[in-house]
Order: C-alpha cells, then sequence, then structure tokens
C-alpha cells in the first residue's frame, strides 16, 4: 500500500448529482461533472466515462464495465491510498489542478484542489 505523501492535495470532486463547475478558465478548462477521464488496461485509449463517487473519505471510480476501484482519502492532505487489494496506488501532478492515478494496469485523471491554493 502506498501513501502518496509530496503534494498536501485536497480532492474536490463533485458528487453525482451537484451542479457541474468550471475549474479554471480559457480553452483548456475542465467541468467538473462526477466523472473522470481514465483507460481501463493497459494498452487502452483515454475516454471520459468514469463515474466518480465520494462519500466521507472513501472514493469509489467506477467503470463502464461494472468494475470499480476503491481509495482512501488521506485526512493529513497527503492524497490518497488504494482502499483495497495488493496493488498500489501511483499519483503523479499533471497540471496544477490534476493528478493522475495508476493502479495495476488502469489509469484515471481527475481535478484536484492542490493544498493552499485558492478555489476557483
Amino acid at each position: 500500500m502506498m501513501r502518496h505523501s509530496y503534494w498536501g492535495l485536497l480532492l474536490s470532486l463533485s458528487a453525482c448529482g451537484s451542479d457541474p463547475s468550471v475549474l479554471g478558465n480559457g480553452p483548456d478548462a475542465r467541468v467538473d461533472d462526477g466523472m473522470a477521464d481514465c483507460a481501463i488496461g493497459p494498452d487502452a485509449a483515454w475516454a471520459r466515462d468514469c463515474v466518480i463517487e465520494r462519500a466521507g473519505n472513501m472514493l469509489t471510480i467506477r467503470h463502464p464495465d461494472g468494475g470499480f476501484r476503491r481509495f482512501t482519502v488521506l485526512d493529513d492532505g497527503r492524497g490518497l491510498e488504494a482502499a483495497d487489494g495488493a496493488e498500489e496506488a501511483r499519483l503523479q501532478l499533471i497540471d496544477k489542478d490534476q493528478i493522475e492515478i495508476r493502479i495495476g494496469g488502469d489509469r484515471y485523471r481527475m481535478s484536484v484542489q492542490v493544498a493552499g491554493s485558492a478555489p476557483r
């Protein structure tokens, strides 16, 4: 189990059914719509078809085929870790407000708020 410790991340994910909000501005702005970009499997293409669910400190990412991954959001701002299974979750900051999570052959990209930065 890997705990990501060099970013202070606050996951700012919308709950299902909430109003979408724009993160950032300009042509590359992303809409926080309760979805994540995902590539399920080692050679899979990226698609925005994984659903993000957040309940307390549990984050579940649901795949379009019915599979899912669960993560624990760490209370101390260090990010997240795999909630079950033996595979390690690896996090990478890929933009000032977006992370990529890799676990097994699956990859996910989602918006976050870096601790200490003001929400937009």
